[in-house]
Parts: C-alpha cells; sequence; structure tokens
C-alpha cells in the first residue's frame, strides 16, 4: 500500500508538471501578459514624434495642391478618427509595466505621451473620453462616457506635474529611449516645456480660476528645468536604416500636383528669409534662366484661394514652386520636431507679452529666431551657408523682423506668432494652425465669408458603437446635432 501511495503521488506530480509545462508552451507570444516598458517605449516615441503629414500646411497655407481639390486648402474637412487612442492603449501598457518593475522613470514617460495624445484629441474634436477611456477590459467601460475639455486638459496638466515630480531626482538610464538616450534631465525639460506649451494654448482662460494658467506658467518658468539650447530639442534623429528614415522620404504624396503656397512664399520673401531656400525649389522657369538658389526672385507660389485648374495652368507654365526635393530624397534629412528649443523661446515670448513672466520678449524672440537658423544650420545639409548665425543677426535687424518695431501687444504678438509660424515647416503637426485660430496670428488668406474650421466632426464609429455618450457630448458643447467643423470649443471661447 506504501508503494502504491508513493506511485499515485509519483503520477500525480507528473500531470501536474505536464499540465503546467503545457500551458507555459501553449502561452500565445502575440499575447504575453508582460514585458518590458522599453520593448513598449520605443514604438510610442517612433509614432508620437514622427512628422504628421502634410495636411497642417495646406490649412496653413503653406501648401497648393494642382490635381485636385485639398479639402485643407479649401477648409471642407469633415471627420477625423479616434486612431490616437491606439496609441494611447499601449502607453497605458507602458505604465503598467513600470509600475510592475517599480519604474518612475517609465511611469513619468507613460504619463508625458497620454498628456500629449489627449491634448491633441481635445483640440481636434473637443470634448472627448478621457477617465472611462481605454477601461474596457480592467472595468469594462466599452462605451466611455465623454469628459468636458476643461476636465481633459485638467488632467493632461496633473498627468504632467506627475511626471516632472516622478523624474525629480531620477538618474537612471532609459533603455528603449531612442530620443534623448536614456537622458532623465532632458526628459524632465522636455515636460515641463510641454506644461508651457499646454498652458499657452489656454490662453483664452486667463481669467479661470481653477486653471490658474498666469500662475501657473510663472511658477513653471521660475521653479522648474526647461529646454536649454537646440541640443534639448525634442525630436526624433532619422536613420538610413529599414523603418528609421524620414517620415516622408519617398513620399509619392509629392508628385506633381504639390506645390508651395504664394502666401508662405511672399512671407518669406517680403522678410527676406533665407529659409526660404530650405523649404522650397526654385521654379522651373528660374532654374532654366540660370537663377542662384539664394535669389528671392527665384521662387513663386500657387494662390491657395484660386480653383486648383488655375494653378495648375500656372504651375504648368513653370512659375510655380515645388517643396525642396531634399524632403523625400534624403532618408536623412533634418529630425523631426515635438518640441523645440525654438518654439520654447517663442512660448516665453508671447507669455512675457502678456504680462505672464518678467522677463524681455524681445530677447526670447530673437532666440527662437536664433535656435530656428541655428537647427537648419546643423541638419539641412548642403544649405548651412544660408543660415549662419551672423545671417540670424542680419535677419533680426531687418525692418520687418526686428522686434523693436512692433509698438502695441498686438504688433509684438504679430512678429512673435509668424516667427513661430515660418518655423513650423514639415515640423510640429498642428500647432502652427491653432495657433492662428487661437490668435488670429500670422494673418493667413481667406476666401471672403469662409472662416477657418476649429473643430473636426467626430469618428462615424463613434455613432454606431458610442452613439448615446457622442449625442449626450455633441448637445452639451454645440446644441442638438450640431457636430459641424466650425462649432466653438471650450477653449476658443
Amino acid at each position: 500500500m506504501k508503494k502504491l501511495g508513493i506511485l499515485v503521488g509519483l503520477l500525480i506530480l507528473i500531470a501536474t508538471s505536464a499540465c503546467q509545462n503545457l500551458s507555459e508552451i501553449n502561452e500565445n507570444p502575440n499575447n504575453v501578459s508582460e514585458t518590458h516598458p522599453q520593448l513598449l517605449l520605443t514604438n510610442i516615441a517612433s509614432n508620437a514624434f514622427s512628422v504628421d503629414g502634410t495636411g497642417a500646411l495646406y490649412a496653413s497655407r503653406m501648401l497648393v495642391q494642382t490635381d485636385g481639390e485639398n479639402t485643407g486648402q479649401y477648409y471642407n474637412w469633415d471627420r477625423a478618427s479616434f486612431d490616437d487612442y491606439n496609441m494611447l492603449g499601449e502607453v497605458a501598457k507602458m505604465i503598467e509595466e513600470g509600475e510592475r518593475i517599480e519604474s518612475d522613470a517609465y511611469i513619468a514617460l507613460g504619463k508625458f505621451f497620454r498628456a500629449f495624445y489627449f491634448y491633441n484629441l481635445t483640440l481636434t474634436f473637443g470634448d472627448i473620453p478621457y477617465s472611462e477611456a481605454l477601461q474596457g477590459e480592467t472595468e469594462a467601460y466599452y462605451t466611455p462616457k465623454y469628459d468636458s475639455q476643461k476636465e481633459v486638459f485638467l488632467g493632461i496638466l496633473k498627468d504632467l506635474s506627475e511626471a516632472n515630480n516622478l523624474l525629480e531626482g531620477t538618474n537612471t538610464i532609459i533603455a528603449g529611449d531612442i530620443i534623448y538616450n536614456g537622458n532623465t534631465i532632458q526628459w524632465q525639460r522636455l515636460i515641463n516645456s510641454f506644461r508651457l506649451k499646454v498652458l499657452i494654448t489656454l490662453s483664452n482662460k486667463e481669467s479661470d480660476s481653477e486653471l490658474n494658467v498666469q500662475s501657473t506658467f510663472a511658477s513653471i518658468y521660475n521653479n522648474d528645468p526647461l529646454m536649454q539650447s537646440i541640443d534639448d530639442n525634442g525630436q526624433l534623429v532619422f536613420l538610413d536604416e529599414e523603418g528609421s528614415r524620414y517620415t516622408e522620404f519617398n513620399s509619392s504624396g509629392y508628385g506633381s500636383g504639390m506645390y508651395i503656397s504664394s502666401t508662405f512664399i511672399e512671407r518669406l520673401q517680403d522678410k527676406e528669409d533665407p529659409r526660404l531656400f530650405i523649404y522650397c525649389d526654385r521654379t522651373k522657369n528660374a532654374k532654366e534662366a540660370g537663377l542662384a538658389i539664394d535669389d528671392f526672385n527665384a521662387y513663386e507660389g500657387g494662390d491657395p484661394l484660386a480653383p486648383y485648374a488655375e494653378v495648375n495652368d500656372k504651375a504648368a507654365a513653370g512659375d510655380v514652386s515645388k517643396v525642396n526635393l531634399r524632403y523625400t530624397t534624403d532618408p536623412t534629412t533634418e529630425p523631426h520636431n515635438l518640441l523645440s528649443y525654438a518654439e520654447l523661446e517663442f512660448i516665453l515670448a508671447e507669455a512675457s507679452v502678456r504680462g505672464w513672466i518678467s522677463t524681455d520678449a524681445k530677447t526670447h524672440y530673437e532666440n527662437g529666431v536664433k535656435a530656428s537658423f541655428s537647427f537648419y544650420n546643423s541638419f539641412a545639409k548642403g544649405y548651412e551657408m544660408y543660415v549662419e548665425a551672423s545671417d540670424a543677426d542680419t535677419y533680426l535687424a531687418g525692418t520687418m523682423v526686428d522686434f523693436d518695431n512692433g509698438l502695441t501687444t498686438d504688433e509684438k504678438l504679430d512678429l512673435i506668432l509668424t516667427q513661430k509660424y515660418i518655423t513650423s515647416f514639415l515640423q510640429s503637426g498642428w500647432r502652427m494652425y491653432f495657433d492662428h485660430i487661437r490668435t488670429g496670428y500670422p494673418a493667413l488668406a481667406q476666401t471672403l465669408g469662409v472662416t477657418p474650421p476649429t473643430r473636426w466632426i467626430y469618428p462615424l464609429s463613434e455613432y454606431n458603437n458610442n452613439s448615446v455618450n457622442v449625442a449626450t457630448a455633441i448637445d452639451a458643447q454645440f446644441g442638438t446635432g450640431n457636430d459641424k467643423i466650425r462649432e466653438i470649443t471650450w477653449w476658443l471661447e
């Protein structure tokens, strides 16, 4: 009987072990329960820091289309997507894995990216699913409610503040970091600079005591680390390797139908801005006539308000500039900035003019211009000679650029926002457009009676799968059935 008991025990042990081994063998490699957050960070950062296409350039009067009507150029877009929620799912997983391995650094970066994606989503639509979003598995919220835009912004600022606090004094090297190579100090500078970006976005909400925009901005500026030079740029550097090349490299969108807008070229020509040569190509006729790259007369654009067929005729005649070919032929052209030091300096210049901080607006303004020139001097291969430090000094002394010529608050804001706009060619996504609808600067060519859209219509999938909550959100913001592109959302009120 003792031998039988031992035999039975061995059989049970073997069976249990076999079941356990079989369970381990059958684990789905595509649905693992745990992963190191560094694997998630690389993909998240690559997505967030990549070039955001050319849509914003059409809406911001930088590009025109000649082989069809571009919805951005003529302000007749409709729906946008909720695709960013897919990336937010990865961000949530990275935060979860950071908590599992007890890494404040990964949790902090997760909070930053969470703030970044929700910032983009709420500016795109207005009210969005926030507090109940991404909780289908944990809380069974498959049809999440929509939170007000104010609540979303409060959550964004909270996440960024917590991210800064988590990185305070942290010297951990962050594996998988393709932006700062694991440097937590530079991440902290970017996060705090982004906090200022969010706050300047809320310039229309200065009087909101719950937000305390002005005092919060000043506190961050005076007490927290910020980007100090272009070496701190929040940028993705591209490599000539599969999956790591410049986002617009070999893009078919730059074919025969894409040209530069006349309003953009003329703004650069009027200021004798050498970045014109970096952004644009000479016209066909100018090249054939032997005009040099640095001849401002070698460039001409298409009217963004004219019918596309009319501009096509002008382009066919050789009198319209295209985008500089380096953007599609160089796999490692300049990095793409999610937020640059130049943009930070323009944010600080605007804040100074508004009286939020007691610093010299002119100094910040000139720092921003110099940083932009320095950036292209470092990365625009073959065009370095046009954007030396001395060129920046000469440019800043020009009549239409000199900050001392801005006598009123409006004139100063116009100078700052115009320079901020110029730096945004194929940089920073829709930031330039949102700045324009927030401030009115710089002035953009408009068809009489056609105002710039202020948002996008909610995705059709929300109407199909979350109809009650999306209808409630529309009613609360704009009135029943008014899911339209020119409705005014909270941040613009």
